[in-house]
């Protein structure tokens, strides 16, 4: 169905179906398709191309971008589910170009975290994944299915998680990272690491995903060398940060893993 909307909320003609339920305060962008018994709460920002299928729910304070595609039953933008959550207003981001597949949930932020749950662009999170309260994803992320993500956790640009996946409140997963399937993560993941198990442990490094992402040959020496000191040699991690620091050449991905290893709460995968 052809809808024009003569209110404000209803930027250009998109396609709505008769059944799916947009309320008067959300703004809809161009060419944007709502499928059947979809739901578009009152706050909500919904970027030109964006495709949205069936009993699709989408609601709180949250802004979508473009040309993304949300496919059936997935939950996006609800209450986070922290028992410190005391009805304040706070958001959900989401930028352009992201898939999110079949019963996805998303929660919007909390207090303690902002406010703000955010996710970048270019993303794909597979069917049934939850991205918990104040969750920061970066760009070119791969979630795959069933894969949770607690609250406050960071997932830094092009880092892949396999399916079936617990990832622990307040874990930072690095750079280019990947994580194997059936994982329970408890700690930081080092960019650029590859790690498995129950609990995830250190397996080496992702050179698939390096190659994959343009790393050139003479860095991802740097970067192997850079492994060799935090976890082949009896240097703590403050010494083999000050290793790589004085041994290592300058670059930004160098410039990058010193930086969170620098920045480790939790202790790092082993």
């Amino acid at each position: 169905m052809k809808e024009v909307n003569k209110q404000s909320n209803v930027l250009h003609i998109s396609e709505v179906h008769e059944t799916a339920i947009v309320k008067s305060g959300a703004k809809i962008g161009k060419d944007v398709e709502i499928g059947p018994y979809s739901i578009i709460g009152e706050n909500v920002k919904i970027g030109e191309g964006t495709k949205i299928g069936s009993h699709v729910v989408i609601d709180g304070w949250t802004e979508i971008g473009k040309n993304n595609e949300i496919f059936t039953g997935a939950s996006i933008g609800m209450e986070p589910q922290d028992l410190k959550f005391d009805g304040e207003k706070s958001f959900l981001a989401i930028g352009d170009n992201n898939t999110i597949r079949e019963y996805a949930t998303i929660h919007r932020g909390t207090e303690e975290g902002g406010l703000e749950t955010k996710i970048g662009n270019n993303n794909l999170i597979m069917a049934y994944c939850h991205v918990a309260h104040d969750c920061k994803l970066g760009n070119n992320i791969r979630m795959a299915n069933a894969t949770n993500l607690a609250g406050h956790v960071i997932v830094e640009d092009s880092a892949v998680i396999s399916g079936l996946v617990g990832v622990h409140q307040f874990v930072r997963i690095g750079r280019m990272a990947m994580v194997g399937a059936n994982s329970k993560v408890v700690k930081d993941i080092p960019p650029y690491i590859l790690v498995d198990g129950h609990p995830a442990a250190v397996s080496g490094i992702n050179v698939v995903g390096l190659r994959r992402n343009g790393v050139e040959p003479e860095l991802r020496k740097e970067i192997k060398q850079a492994y060799k000191y935090l976890y082949r040699s009896s240097l703590n991690i403050s010494q083999a940060v000050e290793k790589m620091d004085q041994e290592l050449d300058s670059s930004p991905e160098i410039e990058h893993f010193l930086r969170f290893l620098r920045n480790a709460q939790r202790g790092i995968c082993r």
